[in-house]
């Protein structure tokens, strides 16, 4: 949970307020943007769940027609389940395990570095946080009140 706001240690004490009512308001929005970012990502995949067994294939993942539709069932419905909060931990765990892959495809498979996984490090730490917090009280997890 989150630290109480000390407005003795702002430098602007008249933001407190702000501070205090919009962190939880901004992490549903990241949940859900993030969630419905991830759904869009996988769209493609979902409608042909097939049509990524030689990209798998090619960075070791055999056989490549079980991983590419667990590929695009993990971006797509995971997504949805993130950005519903439902499930809410273990979909976003797997959305960073896939997203790890991402990493490691664009900054050594096609050797672009730091440059080409900046992105994918980003969106693995996004989905690592969700996995760790879970979803907040604005969740269907919240709502069902049980959690992972």
């Amino acid at each position: 949970m989150s630290q109480p706001l000390d407005r003795n240690r702002l430098i602007v004490p008249q933001v407190a307020p702000l501070y205090a009512g919009g962190h939880e308001a901004v992490e549903t929005l990241l949940r859900v943007v993030a969630g419905l970012l991830l759904v869009t990502h996988g769209y493609s995949k979902i409608v042909n769940p097939f049509g990524a067994v030689g990209m798998v294939e090619s960075l070791g993942f055999y056989p490549g027609v079980f991983w590419s539709p667990l590929l695009a069932a993990t971006e797509f419905f995971g997504g949805i389940l993130v950005a519903i909060g439902l499930f809410t931990r273990p979909a976003a765990f797997a959305a960073a395990i896939v997203l790890l892959v991402t990493v490691y495809f664009h900054g050594i498979v096609k050797a672009e570095g730091l440059g080409g996984a900046e992105k994918s490090i980003l969106w693995t730490a996004i989905f690592l946080f969700f996995a760790i917090r879970g979803g907040n009280r604005h969740s269907l997890d919240a709502r069902l009140k049980k959690t992972f």
